[in-house]
């Protein structure tokens, strides 16, 4: 009844108040799998509003289409009242639409200026030369009028990620933009840099603006936003006043069932110590120092989370941890011996499984079917290669329990990885890396970008692992998640390990936050008990 009397409340509303309206979307791919299914949206001048729904429920495929990035197979799209074709985002950008990525598409090597005016930069009166000096002032006057801090001189790579968020949302808004989609735009974010956002985020509502909000943090949406639109299975299920709905029963309306939105876990009882890091440090090349004589343990039975803002060593330390890269000194032993520079092959052999945190380059094959996925790392197991031929019922038996128990959803083992939508092709990574029954499992944000079934799903799992005797590493710049999982954590900030907590259950985002952000260090004695020497 709830949806009905707020669809009634919109007929009502006054047609210039609703700046796009979405009707009657169809979208249906050309192998038959149908993304959105009559979908109808919209949105009213100087609001915020949130889009909800697990993966693969059609959110995105509705704001590609909204920004050009789809064609809708059938239905009409109105802006302003007015029926519009938006063949592309060059299309989407003159009618005032910009979308901000949840992956950042800014260029590291040039300025906070020269990205924001890339592809409509100024010229000099030659028009030879970009004119430098105007593209400042074309930042500094937007970020003026925005309320943005910025530091247009600075190299991207340089500066915070808090400040390549808003760098992405000034170049949207530079080019007219009064629409804005932003897709999952604090998953990087510290509790600080959220709470600056939400007040830009705010003013920019003042100012007239509509902002479309796409985030699988219930807190967060409930505290931003002010109405919703909750998708499931290609189809809207309701659209919701914010203030009036509670995030279990989002929850319960995205999945279909009741989730449970805290990590429930027994004490963990570590035991020996299987991954042992001591004193690693890593220079890029850009000659910035990633990491700074780290050295950590991590024990069986027990997770170690790892907090941090990106940019701060992670990223390096898991790729030293799976040879994707290599340290310039230090030492990285599993159950006392060294995998630096070992084959990965070598390294999993030793029982270490590692969830990626780009699941696309890293974690799957995209053209591969699930099967050959899940298969990748064990097919030279006598149980599916006795000789010259495979065990194919074996193989097939092996992805069919897989794609049960880690609730893939599939139309086959033999469907194309890239053909799942985002949540269930983590549970693909997840499956293989999980179900090889780790004596180490390094987790790189395993549940980034997916919904809360998923998440929920998968963080059970590494809590299961973990109590059965694994070791477990899990990096998250989801300060919720690494706070509820973790049963021991360490704060990076600048390649060093700058706090280490024996006991999460006490620890909040603003205590974190502090050491997230360099404001805070603890000790080197109180640092050094992760060694456990």
């Amino acid at each position: 009844m709830e949806q009905e009397v707020i669809v009634e409340q919109e007929e009502v509303v006054e047609q210039e108040d609703f700046v796009v309206q979405m009707r009657g979307i169809n979208k249906v791919y050309p192998n038959g799998i149908a993304a959105n299914k009559d979908v109808n949206f919209s949105l009213r001048r100087g609001e915020i509003h949130a889009i909800m729904g697990e993966n693969g429920a059609g959110k995105s495929t509705l704001m590609k289409i909204l920004f050009g990035l789809e064609q809708p197979t059938s239905g009409e799209i109105l802006i302003n009242g007015q029926p519009v074709a938006i063949h592309n985002p060059q299309k989407a950008i003159s009618l005032g639409i910009g979308m901000v990525h949840q992956h950042f598409m800014l260029v590291p090597s040039l300025t906070v200026a020269e990205n924001i005016v890339l592809g409509m930069a100024p010229t000099t009166k030659s028009r030879l030369l970009v004119d430098y000096k105007k593209a400042v002032q074309i930042a500094e006057e937007n970020a003026a009028r925005y309320n943005f801090r910025i530091e247009p001189n600075s190299k991207v790579m340089d500066i915070p990620v808090g400040m390549k968020q808003k760098v992405e949302i000034l170049k949207a808004l530079v080019r007219g933009a009064k629409i804005l989609i932003l897709d999952e735009p604090t998953a990087v974010l510290t509790t600080q840099e959220t709470t600056e956002l939400f007040k830009e985020l705010i003013a920019l509502k003042e100012q007239g603006l509509t902002i479309v909000f796409i985030s699988h943090k219930l807190k967060e949406i409930k505290q931003i936003t002010d109405r919703l639109t909750i998708m499931r299975g290609g189809r809207t299920m309701g659209v919701y006043n914010t203030a009036d709905i509670s995030e279990a029963e989002i929850s319960r309306l995205m999945v279909g069932r009741d989730v449970v939105l805290k990590v429930v876990k027994d004490k963990a009882q570590p035991t020996e110590t299987i991954l042992k890091v001591r004193d690693l440090e890593y220079t890029n090349r850009w000659n910035k120092k990633m990491l700074d004589k780290l050295s950590f343990s991590v024990r069986r039975g027990e997770i170690l989370g790892i907090a941090g803002v990106e940019g701060n060593g992670q990223r390096e330390l898991v790729e030293m941890l799976f040879n994707l890269n290599t340290p310039d000194t230090g030492t990285i032993t599993v159950c006392g011996e060294s995998i630096i520079n070992q084959p990965q092959n070598k390294i999993r052999d030793r029982g270490v499984s590692l969830v990626p945190e780009d699941r696309m380059t890293y974690g799957i094959a995209d053209i591969a079917t699930i099967e050959e996925n899940v298969i990748s790392d064990r097919f030279t197991d006598s149980r599916f290669n006795k000789g010259p031929l495979f065990n194919v019922q074996e193989i097939h038996s092996e992805c069919d329990n897989l794609i049960v128990d880690y609730r893939i959803l599939a139309k086959s083992r033999k469907q194309q990885v890239k053909m799942l939508s985002g949540g269930n092709i983590q549970k693909v990574v997840v499956a293989r890396e999980l179900s090889s029954k780790p004596t180490l499992l390094i987790a790189d944000q395993p549940t980034r970008g997916i919904d809360v079934g998923a998440t929920e799903f998968i963080r059970n799992e590494i809590v299961e692992l973990s109590r059965e005797g694994a070791a477990v590493l899990l990096v998250s710049a989801d300060l919720n998640e690494v706070i509820e999982l973790s049963d021991s954590l360490i704060v990076m900030y600048g390649g060093k390990i700058v706090a280490y907590f024996e006991d999460t259950s006490q620890l909040d985002d603003e205590v974190m936050g502090e050491y997230m952000l360099g404001l805070k260090h603890q000790t080197e004695e109180e640092i050094a008990k992760v060694s456990y020497e």
